[in-house]
């Protein structure tokens, strides 16, 4: 009885020794094909040269792309959608008819074809005098910018052959009337040439939503007393009443 038990212990014991190491074979057996899988593949392609492929590979894409893709393709970063120039706004001159009167502190625009020498902008002086280089002064103030043009071409005829002279009005300064009230907008208007209250008006925007058409009146000045005006904007516009020919210096107010 004692020597059966003494087999079974052998036997286990041997059982769990071989046990053991068959493990350790088993842990073992698997490492050793996968070294030999890393070996081969190192084999192939050495570490060195992968570093080297990836960095060729780099600096192969980044040739291939546009210089300027680098940096964006936004309009910030090439400048295709910003524009080089801003534009500027000019201001447009005012509209005048054959028949306007230059007066003091006018500004004109003289321009003779072919010859920039002769050509610029001019203001009339309080003595009513324009200065233009070679003809001198000229005195402008009541004639029309024709009779102007006119002078200037027989004054050039002495140095130019067939002159031709433009004269074009570029801003007013003497001959407003003023827009006070309820009125679009109000302020000083400058006059181009014969133009009425209706007209005056409508440029303005005409009345406002509160204000008294009816009631218009203009001031104006005759001698040394100001003259008060009736105007009945809405039988004007009827036609029962006749329009008013505005003068420099009225006022037109609107209640």
């Amino acid at each position: 009885m004692a020597k059966e038990l003494r087999m079974r212990v052998l036997a286990l014991l041997l059982a769990i020794l071989t046990g053991g190491q068959l493990g350790a074979v088993l842990a073992q057996t698997p490492v050793q094909p996968a070294k030999k899988a890393v070996g081969s593949s190192t084999s192939s392609t050495p570490a060195g040269n992968d570093g080297a492929a990836a960095s060729a590979g780099t600096v192969a894409s980044s040739s291939s792309n546009p210089k300027g893709a680098a940096s964006g393709s936004g309009p910030s970063s090439t400048g295709g959608n910003v524009p080089s120039e801003s534009k500027t706004q000019t201001t447009p001159a005012p509209k005048v008819d054959a028949n306007y009167i230059v007066g003091i502190a006018d500004s004109l625009l003289i321009s003779v074809w072919k010859e920039p020498d002769f050509s610029g902008p001019v203001v009339v002086r309080p003595d009513g005098i324009i200065t233009v280089p070679v003809v001198g002064d000229v005195r402008v103030v009541g004639l029309t910018t024709g009779q102007v043009q006119d002078i200037l071409t027989e004054k050039l005829k002495t140095v130019v052959t067939e002159p031709q002279v433009t004269v074009i009005v570029r801003d007013i300064k003497s001959r407003k009337v003023y827009l006070v009230g309820k009125v679009g907008r109000p302020g000083a208007v400058a006059l181009g040439g014969h133009e009425t209250v209706l007209q005056i008006l409508a440029e303005a925007g005409g009345p406002a939503q509160y204000a008294k058409p009816q009631k218009i009146y203009i001031l104006r000045t005759v001698g040394d007393h100001q003259k008060r005006i009736q105007f009945n904007y809405k039988k004007v516009l009827a036609g029962s009443e006749p329009d008013l020919e505005l003068e420099i210096g009225d006022v037109i107010v609107v209640p």
